[in-house]
This record gives C-alpha cells, structure tokens and sequence, in this order.
C-alpha cells in the first residue's frame, strides 16, 4: 500500500471547495479600504488647496495694507514699506468680511513681512475625514502659507 497517504494529501490539496469564501472576502475589506483611504486623501487635498486660496488672498491683501506715506523711492522707482501690524490687521478684516464656512476652525497663524516689501501669511484651519476608520485619524490641524509682494509697475 504504498502511496496511500500520499494520494490522500493531494487529493485534500486539489480539492479547492471552499476556497474562494475567504477569497472574496479578503479583496472584498481591501478594496473598501483603498476606497476609503483615497476618498480621505482626496478630501484632505481638496482642503488644503481651498485653505491655500484663502492663504493667497489674505496675503494679497496683506501686501496691499501699505500707507501712501509708507512710500520709498529707490533707485528702481517707489517701493511700499510694509509693517507687521498693518498687515495682521489688513488680514484680520479681511477674513472677517469674507468667511469661509466650509473651513472649520480657520485661525491666522502668522502674518508678517519679514523684508518689508512683501507680505507672509500662514493660515490653518481643521480637517476631517468624510468616513472616520481605524486607519484615518479623526482629523488634524492643517496649514498653509502663502506670500505676496506689492510691486509699482
């Protein structure tokens, strides 16, 4: 009777009944994980990109908060001073007449000018997840920064 145990272990090693259960059942959690761990990524870039809009148009704002008086002709013509102060409150106002209600808890981190000419201003505000998993955190602060500079031209 040689072999007898051998045909059994193949014969239990063809056999594939059952198989294709946990199969499906393994791509079927995969693929709902990839789907919502892109949906998550896509929300946080979405969030960020309108964060960074409000960022640009504070800053702009910012470099245009420059008193006339403020005004320094140089040798490549006039050329505005910018001040910390003028700018915060320049984008304080700003974002008080303009509220983005779609972003959650939007505070103005810094605004300032750090060589006079133009003006920087970091903004953030808090994201969260459209479906919160056990891989997604609950959400996060996110920011962003953006610069501007006021030019005669």
């Amino acid at each position: 009777m040689s072999g007898g145990p051998a045909k059994r272990m193949r014969r239990a090693l063809a056999a594939d009944e059952g198989s294709t259960l946990p199969l499906i059942a393994f791509f079927t959690f995969l693929g709902l994980l990839v789907v919502l761990l892109v949906t998550a990524a896509t929300s946080l870039y979405l969030e960020r990109k309108r964060l960074f809009t409000v960022a640009d148009g504070a800053a702009l704002v910012g470099a245009e908060s420059f008193e006339l008086g403020s005004v320094q002709l140089g040798p490549g013509g006039p050329r505005p001073v910018l001040h910390d102060g003028a700018i915060a409150s320049a984008v304080s106002e700003y974002l008080a007449g303009n509220p983005a209600p779609d972003l959650t808890g939007l505070t103005v981190e810094r605004a300032f000018s750090a060589d006079g000419l133009s003006a920087t201003v970091t903004v953030s505000a808090y994201w969260r997840p459209p479906v919160v998993t056990l891989f997604v955190p609950d959400g996060l602060r996110v920011e962003a920064t953006a610069t501007a500079r006021s030019v005669f031209g």
